[in-house]
């Protein structure tokens, strides 16, 4: 997870007077912080061309208006609510992502979603994966091409984005959660790839050998350094673990969510405004956000709010599906758990324990 950002400073924190130089800030910091500081430093160090290279990212990202697309059919934002941010990983294959070995199917899919908690406080994040093969209502939309698209039952969840785009994915995410997102963020494979690259590599440890030939991962056993091409394999590898179903791969994405963010805040990008620019320069291009953080200002305004958040302490959760009785293949929202684990976060509540447990497993060992 308008134009401007509510609570973008976190409880306690302080503006430094305007009189006095603020303290440089922490080393550990968010990474949209990090670049922001860079870009100001390029400002200052080379003038014009500095607002140019600031302009050029800034430029780069690209906003979709939630309130006029959706409308005002969204579920209301509770004052405790805390903040809910939707994350897309949209699965192109065109343009820069057409050279990634990611198959040749046409149109693009949300192939993660994830719905990002972040408590009054912003001391601890709860982050939600949706299967994409859960069966879903798609509701009244409007398609791609300008047309309305008329709501429908039993679509696969991963198919709204082809159809409608991320405006209708945030829609359905809501209608079937009662959560209001604040906010939405999606990156492309490009993006993806661009940003481990930049970052040097992410570390992850498995505990079994991993040998997917649809996706080309080959990992044996133990702690690897992946970069940015491994990387994409290993959040999308799903034949190679449990039952080959996309449950299975939901745990590996998680795992390597905590994984990315943990590298991200360890960066020194302010020691280097050349690295903070290539990360940057490669996210930007491949990201899409709701309006109220379409800039680079923005984003960084939005990281600052969540600089209490270890990514250690991040709660990754599946949602409670169980498998649809007409489709094996296709899974549905289990109940009551599903529903006790939105109640949850609409009340910004502790979720139970009895939320988190799905029936459908994907063959894991969770």
């Amino acid at each position: 997870m308008t134009h401007a950002l509510t609570e973008t400073d976190s409880p306690g924190s302080r503006r430094a007077p305007s009189n006095r130089r603020a303290k440089p800030p922490r080393r550990r910091r968010r990474v949209w912080r990090w670049v922001a500081l860079s870009l100001v430093l390029l400002v200052l160090a080379s003038g014009g061309v500095g607002y140019w290279l600031y302009s050029d990212l800034n430029g780069n990202i690209k906003g979709v208006d939630l309130d006029k697309a959706i409308g005002d059919d969204r579920p209301e934002k509770l004052p405790t609510s805390g903040q809910n941010l939707l994350v897309l990983g949209s699965d192109s294959r065109s343009g820069a992502n057409a050279s990634l070995g990611t198959g040749n199917v046409s149109g693009a899919r949300s192939d993660t979603a994830l719905v990002i908690h972040v408590p009054e406080g912003r001391a601890k994040a709860v982050a939600v994966s949706i299967p994409r093969d859960t069966l879903v209502t798609r509701p009244e939309c409007t398609a791609k091409d300008g047309s309305t698209l008329s709501s429908k039952k039993r679509v696969m969840f991963n198919s709204v984005y082809s159809l409608a785009g991320p405006a209708c994915v945030v829609k359905t995410v809501e209608q079937m959660s009662g959560v209001r997102m604040d906010h939405f963020v999606e990156v492309d494979f490009a993006g993806f790839k661009g940003l481990v690259d930049a970052i040097g590599g992410v570390t992850v440890t498995v505990d079994q050998d991993i040998h997917d030939t649809s996706s080309g991962l080959d990992l044996t056993a133990g702690t690897h350094r992946l970069d940015g091409t491994r990387s994409l394999q290993f959040v999308r590898t799903r034949h190679g673990i449990g039952d080959g179903s996309d449950l299975g791969r939901i745990g590996l994405q998680q795992q390597f969510l905590i994984a990315l963010l943990s590298e991200i805040k360890k960066q020194d990008l302010l020691g280097s405004p050349t690295k903070a620019y290539k990360i940057a320069d490669n996210l930007t291009e491949s990201l899409t956000t709701d309006s109220g953080l379409a800039s680079l200002t923005k984003l960084a305004e939005f990281g600052r709010s969540m600089n209490g958040i270890d990514p250690s302490t991040m709660e990754t959760i599946m949602l409670p599906v169980r498998y649809d009785t007409q489709d094996p293949n296709r899974v549905v929202a289990a109940q009551p758990q599903a529903g006790q684990l939105w109640q949850a976060l609409r009340k910004d509540q502790r979720i139970p324990e009895s939320a988190k447990k799905s029936p459908a497993t994907g063959g894991s060992s969770s």
